[in-house]
């Protein structure tokens, strides 16, 4: 076993390594829930932080691996948020465990998320930079309106949707499932934390196997130099495409099982500012860097709820941390001595040359 880990690839060592350090995290949370010692508040942060995980990698690989500025990022997640509420009281009759249930109804707002990928694409991937990041700007706040606007209810002859009031849905008792402004309610707590890591594992392996295939190399060539790769034949709109479809896929599903960890969800908590809070992500993380975006993600997601206890200055606390990773991030002499420090521990100990080469290519996944 240790024979073939020596003969990985540079690439293959670095996603072994990301997959080793989210099982090792769900290892460690699961023995501190069995010993008591995690918080309810914090233990009540678990599946926000698989979804933000979740949310952080997939718009990498737009923003990272694709190169494009998305800022309507939580549009896709608020389709499978509240596509999956539906589909949940919708299979209740069908499928009466809960896990199960609460599978097909993230696959099934992955879907439709993915979909509205597609459909969003068509336009936005013939725009580039700027104007691409205002379009799908624009769809975020759309798709935010509609919602607001949406009533959706199910009783014995299914489901009824209305885009005036819940008295147009001319229902015959039922429930009204979404209502509104008054966003999604009543909906059955079916989200785990289990469930929360299986979604991590599976948007990992998806994006990991996509950046490494022909297809990822592909987009990573459109991202560095699109003429060039017009020019030896590559589709770039066909593989711009690819990843942003993937990309609305996994946020959707997120959205689906951030939904269900709660008993009511509301249109307006899928605005800019979410956008947004997952770019910020993405970009402390580093851009292309999914091992990053973990970290990112999870710290950031925990940091505002354990400086609680100093709530006068917790704003303050969580903006002076996000400015120091900012600007260490960015310190040349830091990354000099960053990666002085990796050449000394990946270098040979009967090797007295100088270290190992450095990577091909500009693409940092790990």
């Amino acid at each position: 076993m240790i024979e073939r880990i020596k003969k990985m690839g540079r690439a293959s060592k670095s996603d072994l390594i990301t997959y080793a350090l989210v099982a090792a995290a769900f290892i460690i949370v699961q023995l501190l829930l069995m010993n008591g010692v995690i918080t309810s508040s914090l233990r009540g942060q678990l599946v926000p932080i698989c979804v933000y995980i979740v949310m952080a990698m997939s718009l990498n690989l737009v923003v990272g691996i694709s190169g494009e500025l998305s800022l309507g990022h939580a549009g896709f997640m608020s389709i499978g948020a509240f596509a999956g509420v539906v589909a949940a009281s919708a299979l209740t009759g069908f499928i009466g465990a809960p896990i199960p249930r609460l599978l097909a109804s993230m696959l099934i707002g992955g879907i439709l998320a993915g979909a509205a990928g597609f459909l969003i694409g068509i336009p936005v991937m013939r725009l580039q930079g700027d104007y691409l990041a205002i379009v799908t700007l624009a769809f975020g706040e759309i798709i935010k309106n509609i919602l607001n606007n949406l009533y959706v209810g199910i009783d014995g002859a299914g489901i009824h949707i209305s885009f005036t009031s819940v008295g147009a849905l001319a229902m015959d008792g039922g429930k009204v499932i979404i209502n509104g402004p008054q966003g999604a309610v009543d909906i059955e707590k079916l989200s785990t934390f289990a469930i929360g890591f299986a979604l991590v594992v599976f948007a990992l392996a998806v994006i990991l196997n996509l950046v490494r295939s022909r297809s990822g190399r592909a987009i990573m060539a459109v991202r560095d130099n699109r003429i060039a790769a017009e020019s030896v034949g590559i589709n770039t709109t066909k593989y711009r495409m690819m990843a942003f479809v993937v990309s609305a896929f996994l946020a959707g599903m997120a959205g689906a099982l951030y939904a269900m960890n709660y008993s009511s969800i509301v249109p307006k908590k899928f605005d800019f500012n979410t956008s947004i809070l997952v770019l910020v992500f993405v970009v402390l993380g580093g851009m292309g860097n999914i091992r990053g975006s973990i970290i990112s993600a999870t710290v950031l997601t925990i940091l505002p709820e354990a400086l609680r206890p100093i709530a006068d200055y917790r704003m303050l606390l969580y903006a002076i941390v996000l400015i120091a990773v900012m600007l260490v991030s960015n310190s040349t002499h830091l990354r000099m001595l960053i990666d002085s420090l990796k050449a000394r521990l990946r270098r040979d100990p009967d090797d007295d040359g100088p270290a190992g080469e450095a990577p091909e290519g500009g693409e940092n996944v790990g």
